[in-house]
């Protein structure tokens, strides 16, 4: 495989054009745009099946978060794997398994305490397939095209979530739920298909390698947990990771309240809406911009100014703001999120060689464990103090992240971190 480039790849500006000219990079970015459009497309179908079958708006949002919640014990138990086992049976696999849960609850009538337990083991076993993935895209691109490859995975999830969404409500209202849900497993398919058939069968490093042999007496479990542990006792790791966790999960409880808000101060109808596509909106021209105007030095010395940017806005709602304010205010916030393309350059080089894998889902997993318990956390402080006080804390708490930031001694681009394995 090619070997990331280090710092020393220096500061020269990537293009898009030069990423996607890479072909591995291309087909992992192909089939996981798609993926992104069956997962929100199964999640929010999944969601109205369990509340068509119990009337429950309880197990309704159970349904819907059954996807994230157990990724971060997937990514403690089994995460090693993500390093250990070839990276094409990795991915092919978990697009395989994916399409054949929601094959599953598409075609099976099953209880749905039986129901939610497929999706949670699907979710239990993501962080394997994502980190696979992310390891293999840090293999595939160098220096500042690394950093462009996640930038165009973000803006492509971002609008791949927003077509699935939509898609799942026309999928639903023209199909009904069941028949969505294979629409979800065709689109799963068609990636598995895909990797398996243009994916090169690399080895991977762990699998039956001198490094691999070194610790092939570990069981998955106890090398994953290890892994975990090493990786979050070194100090750069872990302040790069809470930095690239917190101030997304603030701002997800702060999203969380925006339907209760546009109630609240009584908005027209459709008004939530609006507001809820203004976050991804203000990533999208984020992302886009800094990527493509910034030097690799600039995007770093912006990581901070950029998370205030996320929160600050947000501390706007404190006035009760109406529909055109608080819609620039979050389009704002937004913007904001580019942030975390100043991060990803110093977080790879922080990584130990042997241990990517699972740091990218232990990554991946703990970002979405945290921005499912985001909502949870604010929406009861919004209880007591009002939805508008609430969406202010949050944006309060992402601006203290980034004076956190600020007294990081030394800078976050740091020696690699010591191999976890």
């Amino acid at each position: 495989m090619t070997t990331t480039a280090g710092p020393a790849q220096g500061d020269r500006r990537a293009t898009y054009r030069e990423v996607l000219a890479e072909p591995r990079f291309r087909l992992l970015f192909a089939t996981r745009t798609v993926a992104v459009t069956a997962d929100a497309l199964r999640i929010t179908t999944f969601s109205v099946l369990v509340y068509a079958a119990t009337g429950s708006a309880l197990l309704s949002a159970l349904a819907f978060g059954i996807g994230f919640i157990p990724q971060l014990f997937g990514s403690l138990l089994l995460g090693s794997l993500a390093d250990r086992l070839p990276p094409h049976a990795l991915i092919t696999g978990g697009y395989g398994l994916t399409c054949a849960a929601a094959l599953l609850l598409a075609l099976v009538r099953m209880p749905t305490v039986a129901s939610l337990g497929v999706m949670a083991l699907v979710a239990l076993a993501t962080p394997v397939f994502h980190g696979a993935s992310s390891r293999l895209v840090a293999q595939s691109l160098q220096g500042d095209a690394y950093v462009l490859g996640r930038s165009l995975n973000n803006i492509a999830a971002s609008g791949a979530q927003l077509f699935g969404l939509a898609l799942g409500g026309a999928a639903v209202a023209t199909l009904g739920p069941h028949r969505a849900l294979a629409v979800s497993a065709a689109l799963y398919l068609g990636c598995a298909l895909a990797t398996l058939m243009r994916l090169p069968r690399l080895r991977s490093e762990g699998f039956d390698g001198t490094h691999g042999r070194a610790r092939g007496g570990d069981g998955a479990v106890r090398a994953s947990l290890r892994g975990a542990v090493m990786l979050l006792r070194a100090r750069t790791v872990r302040r790069l990771m809470l930095a690239q966790w917190l101030p997304p999960a603030f701002v997800a409880g702060a999203e969380g309240l925006i339907v209760a808000y546009a109630g609240g101060r009584h908005f027209a109808p459709g008004w939530y809406a609006v507001l809820m596509g203004c976050l991804p909106a203000g990533m999208l021209v984020g992302d886009l911009l800094m990527g493509r105007l910034l030097r690799p030095p600039a995007r770093e010395r912006l990581v901070v100014p950029l998370i205030a940017l996320m929160g600050l806005p947000l501390i706007g709602f404190a006035a009760e703001p109406g529909t055109g304010v608080s819609s620039c205010l979050l389009l704002l916030c937004g913007f904001g999120f580019a942030y975390g393309l100043g991060l990803q350059r110093p977080f790879l080089d922080a990584l130990p060689q042997h241990g990517q894998g699972q740091a990218f889902g232990l990554l991946g997993s703990g970002s979405m464990t945290l921005q499912g318990v985001g909502p949870a956390c604010f929406g009861a402080v919004a209880v007591g103090i009002g939805t508008s006080g609430a969406i202010a804390l949050a944006g309060g708490a992402a601006a203290l992240t980034a004076g956190w930031m600020l007294t990081w001694h030394p800078p976050v681009s740091s020696p690699p971190a010591p191999t976890p394995l």
